[in-house]
């Protein structure tokens, strides 16, 4: 499991409904060993409160990475037919967490977070020969990858620039990398690098997914096979689009958002109340726009000036009252 909760301070409810999850695994299978990890969203000192009382009952539950010299990322290692298996769990990392051993630039500022994590990782003594399994939740992107292509939900929180993503040649020591962060489900430039994605939807912009659990066979050295187990929610996040009438006439207890596409007024008031009583799950009510104004010339104009003579152009007008001192 990667990322456990939604924010740093969880609810009540929240912490309730991971304690009846947990329950209730280790009940349905008691022998199973449980492996989790703090995601971006979760406070890792809290995560990692009970590490080593929860160790003893087969519960891994890592919520901050080695920050000093002689911590190491945390290692599991089980046995099956074929041997060992290692698993490394890795919680979220920033650099600033961890730059006791990883270092700093020159400038005594932080490393980049693909040069950290590449760090972090080489001082590992992970023995080839051996199956690995790298637990860890980061923005990682396929080697030579643009971040800009990779599809993000809007409930993912972002670094301007994408300054968090690391290349995933570092994942090339591992048999197998479960990874977390991205919600959508995703390979990372191999079959056997991959986001799970996450198992409900988050925000509208997740609406049509297929989500689903990651089965993972291991055989022997090089042997991995990977099966998609689908889930099917209580609810589904929906888009419905249309008139008003068109809307009403597909009435569901799906988390719904709509969008009204009538090109006359409304009663608002009306509106609204005949929409909640169809959808019981209503997320929100969107007009479409109908007139967009075309910026498409002004903007293309814009580019081919002169940045200089731009910033001048926009100076021009200001007075001495408008100038920061």
């Amino acid at each position: 499991m990667k990322l456990i909760y939604d924010k740093a301070v969880p609810s009540a409810e929240a912490v309730e409904v991971f304690d009846r999850f947990l329950v209730g695994l280790t009940e349905a299978v008691p022998d199973a060993v449980i492996m989790m990890i703090s995601g971006n969203h979760d406070s890792a000192p809290r995560v990692n409160c009970f590490r080593k009382v929860l160790s003893g009952q087969n519960i891994y539950m890592v919520g901050q990475p080695p920050r000093t010299e002689s911590e190491y990322i945390e290692k599991v290692t089980l046995n099956d037919a074929y041997g060992e298996v290692n698993f490394y769990l890795l919680p979220f990392v920033k650099p600033s967490m961890v730059k006791q051993i990883t270092g700093t630039d020159k400038n005594g500022n932080n490393l980049s977070y693909n040069e950290t994590l590449h760090r972090l990782i080489d001082r590992e003594t992970i023995n080839q020969n051996k199956r690995n399994v790298l637990v860890s939740h980061q923005f990682y992107l396929p080697v030579g990858g643009d971040a800009e292509k990779v599809d993000r939900m809007d409930s993912e929180i972002r670094t301007v620039g994408n300054i968090d993503a690391v290349s995933a040649d570092v994942l090339e020591l591992f048999d197998y990398a479960a990874l977390g962060h991205i919600h959508k489900p995703m390979k990372v430039g191999s079959e056997v690098y991959r986001y799970c994605g996450t198992p409900l939807a988050c925000s509208v912009s997740e609406a049509g997914q297929q989500k689903g659990i990651i089965m993972v066979k291991m055989g022997s050295k090089n042997s991995v096979k990977t099966t998609i187990l689908p889930l099917k929610p209580l609810r589904e996040v929906r888009i419905i689009k249309g008139s008003l009438e068109d809307v009403l006439a597909q009435a569901c207890e799906d988390f719904v958002t709509v969008i009204l596409t009538d090109k006359v007024d409304l009663d608002i008031m009306d509106m609204q109340d005949r929409i909640r009583m169809a959808f019981p799950y209503l997320l929100e009510i969107r007009r479409e726009v109908l007139r967009k104004a075309d910026y498409s010339d002004q903007m293309m104009a814009e580019k081919e000036q002169d940045p200089f003579k731009l910033c001048c152009s926009f100076l021009k007008d200001l007075d001495d009252e408008d100038v920061p001192k």
